[in-house]
């Protein structure tokens, strides 16, 4: 079976060479919009790139406003400040993700706890966050979702949709509401997805986004917050320092963040966004030719959920077990072709294994099963 995977996806590629995970591709106005940004000095953090590109986003999006980072790990962090997340809260999110999502709850002194994720979708599971909150919260007098054990405030829920499928945002956005916590979407692989004909990253009271230079688009590295009017305001003040305008004063007036992003990176991020329903065609093309090729195999391709339409970030097959997952992984990189397993669960790591956490048979059932393979664009 690794035999004809390699010789489909060469030939689907049409190249004996490397062939890379996901690599960016730059075919419009890259080149002319940096370019205009070095001719005008404005290369740094302000500039009518970035203010393009914030535009852009929240139209493409349909979220009332958007406001770019320097990465979506920044993005994320300021997320989880403007919801309330201070020192000693819990943050609910899943183990099965890229580290970024832990490591902003960190950065506010919070602890995650992980709960387990749906098969089908591979995001959070909202029964099992139900079922785990029933056990183990309950709600104060004054409304806030705390632990029964130690009363601790449960004060955010960080769904990720993995590999650019949407989560079961219906379930997530009742159980959050019924226990008052705020739901925050990591929507950094889903760019271009929608649930139910809604973008990703607006069900939530927050969403935030990734153009590092592996997404679907790429501004080199930058991310966004997708939010309210308000929201936005608020976080535009936290990530350019907390800096108060002023015609040449400094005046800062609480602890901000340089989380800025620049102009260069945001010239670069128009463009791409200019491409971005092509490359999403282009994966989606993708996607049908690895699922026709794995019909009938003992291997399962990934497919989007009902209602969904999937940007299919990375294309993603389940093997039978661990021992066929690895053979896999072996033959493929051995001759050239770029897979990898997906991420090891955030509870195994050393700085989370001793965070609290529900059952997590479904993540562990993937985490032993699951591989990305070649998802490059190959437009016509």
């Amino acid at each position: 079976m690794s035999d004809q995977l390699i010789r489909f996806i060469r030939d689907y590629f049409g190249t004996k060479e490397f062939i890379p995970l996901h690599a960016p591709i730059f075919p419009g106005r890259e080149k002319e919009y940096v370019l205009d940004t070095i001719e005008s000095s404005f290369v740094s953090s302000v500039g009518a790139y970035v203010d393009r590109f914030e535009r852009d986003m929240a139209s493409y999006t349909g979220s009332p406003k958007a406001v770019a980072t320097v990465n979506g790990t920044a993005a994320l962090h300021i997320a989880l400040k403007l919801a309330g997340v201070r020192k000693g809260d819990l943050v609910i999110t899943q183990p099965l993700t890229f580290v970024a999502t832990c490591n902003a709850i960190a950065y506010c002194s919070a602890e995650p706890v992980f709960i387990d994720v749906d098969r089908d979708t591979m995001g959070l599971s909202a029964e099992a966050l139900k079922a785990w909150l029933e056990e183990n919260a309950k709600l104060d007098l004054e409304g806030v979702c705390r632990t029964k054990e130690d009363g601790k405030a449960i004060r955010a829920c960080v769904p990720m949709h993995t590999f650019g499928h949407p989560a079961d945002l219906d379930g997530l956005c009742e159980v959050t509401q019924r226990w008052s916590i705020v739901l925050i979407e990591d929507a950094a692989e889903s760019l271009g997805s929608f649930y139910k004909g809604r973008h990703t990253g607006t069900f939530g009271a927050l969403g935030t986004l990734s153009f590092n230079g592996n997404k679907i688009m790429t501004t080199g590295g930058g991310g966004m917050i997708l939010a309210s009017e308000a929201a936005a305001a608020r976080a535009k003040h936290l990530t350019t320092t907390a800096k108060k305008p002023h015609t040449y004063e400094y005046i800062h007036d609480e602890l901000g963040y340089n989380y800025r992003l620049p102009n260069l990176n945001a010239a670069l991020g128009c463009a791409q966004l200019e491409q971005l329903e092509s490359f999403i065609s282009a994966k989606r093309a993708l996607a049908s030719s690895y699922e026709a090729f794995f019909k009938g195999s003992s291997m399962q391709f990934i497919t989007e959920p009902p209602e969904c339409r999937s940007n299919y970030w990375l294309n993603g097959v389940i093997c039978e077990d661990k021992k066929q997952r690895d053979e896999l992984l072996g033959s493929t990189n051995s001759k050239g072709v770029m897979t990898r397993p997906i991420w090891a669960l955030m509870n195994h790591l050393p700085m989370y294994q001793c965070c609290r956490r529900g059952d997590l048979a479904n993540a562990e059932w993937l985490e032993e099963r699951v591989v990305s393979l070649p998802s490059s664009f190959k437009l016509k």
